[in-house]
């Protein structure tokens, strides 16, 4: 159960998100990506133009990386427009990664599915307490 619906004043640190529970989902990620101030890192190998959307709501200044695998993942293309005329969202190629994680400043999230899809199957999520940038000097 996703305790954000019962305490709108308490940011959840693990939970579910159930089949349905799009907005909610949606709600989530987009209040993580406010909440950001120097960068936001996503790590997910299936990302489309539904994540530039996302992205999107990010405050001034705040850099943003994705790393995704090429061969599953047509972000680059997608990326032109919105790069052309909002602050660019760096794509990073990396292959040896098999889960989703949401970097928030210092912070890492686990997501168990990827951020496009919240909502539509169940997916679990959890605020992890290791340095982020461990698991970013590892990607390749």
């Amino acid at each position: 159960m996703l305790t954000r619906l019962d305490n709108k004043e308490c940011e959840p640190i693990e939970g579910f998100f159930f089949e349905g529970q799009i907005f909610d989902a949606y709600s989530f990620i987009s209040d993580l990506v406010r909440k950001a101030r120097k960068r936001i890192v996503l790590i997910d190998n299936y990302v489309d133009d539904r994540i530039l959307k996302v992205l999107d709501k990010r405050n001034e200044g705040v850099k943003a990386i994705i790393y995704t695998d090429p061969r599953h993942s047509h972000i680059s293309s997608d990326l032109q427009r919105p790069n052309a005329q909002y602050p660019e969202i760096t794509v990073c190629k990396c292959t040896n990664v098999h889960d989703r994680f949401l970097i928030i400043d210092e912070i890492i999230y686990f997501i168990g599915g990827s951020i496009k899809d919240l909502g539509k199957k169940i997916v679990a999520f959890s605020r992890m307490h290791q340095n982020p940038d461990e698991i970013v000097s590892k990607l390749k």
